[in-house]
């Protein structure tokens, strides 16, 4: 128990800082926000909707989550986007907790407690943790199936009965997962049992997840939404999740977004950082000891093939890959405890390979301090003593993270790389990242509607600016139009705003010439939209009394 609790409070210094200062993340972030907060106002739990938009991609588990985190909260009428963030970082937090579990009982409590440390500390789910999206609680999913999947494999190959609970919570993973995100949970425990079956060639095992009723309980689990939603959007759902959706993910680089096979390699380091050097020397060791330990080829069918088929699918984003990094955090863990793992030596290729990944842990860790020091400097936000302390913890992570010189006291060495990463992400996401208010034009433009509009029931029409956080952070209501729509919302009433952009500026004038209507001007807000990269320079109007 103190371990766990140790955990907890490992994670929350991890994920806390920032949730509330940094503002809403453009764009999937924003949208499943201001999705949940509709689902929150509106009483429907079938439906998704962002302003009138059907949000059929994604399934309904994250709302019902971020929604009912706000409802106890007590915030439910008008909820911050820390709330929802909330739930990214309990996900995160319950995913830690179950690799201490899984890792346990697979090499012991001290391996198990080196590899969730390392899963606390890496960038990528420091990053995923804080941001109001489905991929820190899907992971939490992954690790539950994948540990209770890899208990009950372990315990039959070491001649042992598995646990009866094994089962019942490997079909939960399975079922929450599809809730959240689909078939990402299913996907990776197929491969895995296929892997495990082509090695073994045994697959008897399998019967000691229940099938049948395991299958009765996912049924029970998903069918009723996926029946209600498909009667609600007269299978529009359907079209939109599996024929748009994930169809275009395996057709072509959806939303430019594709890239070709090795992206997630190239990536790696930057995501796993600071711990992607011994994980990848753990995972190669790993692979040396492949028929001596049922546990290492778990974890090795596990990682690999997931790895491989995302690699071939032309879609990618970095945290595509992140139900895959469990695995190897585990045989990071073997890796630093295990007598067997210190006895073995890797062979040639092994050892370029190693020295390649160190290259890559030293070029993620000069841009993370470029993000720390020279970012702040180009976005005219000076250098503070948060600059300063996130490159210090950063080089500090970086260095314990590598596992270079004394090989000693494990624990305490990924401990801390653990913390000082902690530090190095605090400091940027509670202390840097705010400051860059170029960035959050959404933001800017929100305050300053707040701040001047003419009347308390005021509604925003946004001609340039569309990010899904201007609709979150200016109201449900708000319109995303062009010039003309700007100009014919301005002449509703006296009580419109329309954000204009200079680039707009001219077609906008003959529109509200045409209608009649004399503006004013309320505020003006400059910055760049880093979603498109687009500069903009803003002026907030109302009609002239």
């Amino acid at each position: 128990m103190p371990r766990a609790l140790a955990l907890v409070l490992l994670c929350l210094g991890m994920f806390l800082p920032g949730i509330a200062s940094l503002p809403p993340i453009d764009r999937d972030e924003a949208r499943y926000a201001q999705a949940s907060r509709q689902m929150l106002a509106t009483g429907d739990l079938v439906d998704i909707r962002f302003q009138e938009e059907p949000r059929h991609k994604k399934p309904v588990g994250i709302y019902w989550l971020q929604s009912a985190f706000a409802a106890v909260a007590g915030l439910a009428d008008d909820p911050p986007i820390w709330v929802f963030r909330l739930v990214s970082v309990a996900g995160a937090t319950a995913a830690v907790l179950l690799l201490y579990w899984t890792g346990g009982a697979l090499f012991g409590r001290e391996a198990a407690l080196v590899g969730a440390v390392g899963l606390a500390g890496i960038f990528g789910l420091a990053f995923e943790a804080r941001i109001a999206k489905t991929d820190a609680v899907l992971l939490a999913c992954a690790v539950l199936a994948q540990g209770a999947l890899a208990q009950v494999y372990v315990a039959r190959s070491r001649g042992a009965t598995p646990g009866g609970h094994l089962a019942w919570l490997f079909w939960i993973g399975q079922g929450v997962g599809i809730l959240v995100k689909g078939p990402i949970v299913p996907l990776l425990s197929i491969l895995t049992v296929a892997v495990l079956a082509v090695l073994d060639r045994r697959i008897a095992w399998l019967k000691d997840l229940k099938p049948l009723r395991g299958l009765a309980l996912l049924a029970a689990m998903v069918a009723p939404w996926l029946i209600a939603i498909t009667i609600r959007s007269d299978g529009a759902f359907w079209q939109a999740s599996v024929g748009q959706d994930l169809g275009a993910k395996l057709a072509s680089g959806q939303e430019s977004h594709g890239a070709p096979p090795g992206y997630f390699a190239i990536t790696w380091s930057l995501y796993v950082w600071p711990f992607g050097l011994l994980a990848v020397v753990a995972g190669l060791k790993a692979l040396n000891r492949l028929r001596d330990d049922a546990a290492l080829r778990f974890c090795l069918a596990w990682a690999i093939p997931f790895w491989l088929v995302l690699e071939v699918v032309p879609t990618k984003l970095p945290h595509f890959v992140l139900p895959a990094y469990p695995a190897f955090l585990l045989l990071l863990g073997w890796g630093l405890t295990s007598p067997d793992a210190r006895a073995t030596v890797l062979n040639r290729w092994q050892t370029w390979f190693s020295w390649l990944t160190m290259a890559g842990l030293a070029i993620a860790t000069l841009a993370l301090l470029a993000l720390a020091i020279a970012a702040p400097v180009a976005m005219d936000a000076g250098i503070t003593g948060w600059n300063v302390l996130a490159a210090v913890a950063g080089l500090a992570a970086a260095w314990l993270g590598s596992g270079l010189g004394r090989p000693t006291a494990p624990v305490r060495r990924v401990g801390g790389a653990a913390v000082a990463a902690a530090v190095a992400y605090a400091s940027f996401y509670a202390g840097i990242a705010p400051s860059f208010d170029r960035l959050w034009v959404s933001a800017r433009t929100a305050a300053a509607f707040q701040a001047t509009k003419p009347c308390g029931e005021s509604i925003l029409a946004s001609a340039r600016l569309h990010e899904p956080s201007l609709v979150f952070l200016a109201g449900t209501a708000t319109k995303l139009t062009g010039p003309e729509g700007a100009a014919q919302h301005l002449a509703s009433g006296p009580c419109a705003v329309a954000a204009i952009d200079v680039s707009d500026r001219d077609a906008f004038d003959a529109a509200v010439s045409d209608l009649g209507v004399t503006t004013r001007e309320l505020a003006s807000v400059e910055g760049r939209n880093y979603s498109n990269g687009r500069q903009l320079t803003l002026t907030l109007l109302a009609t002239r009394d």
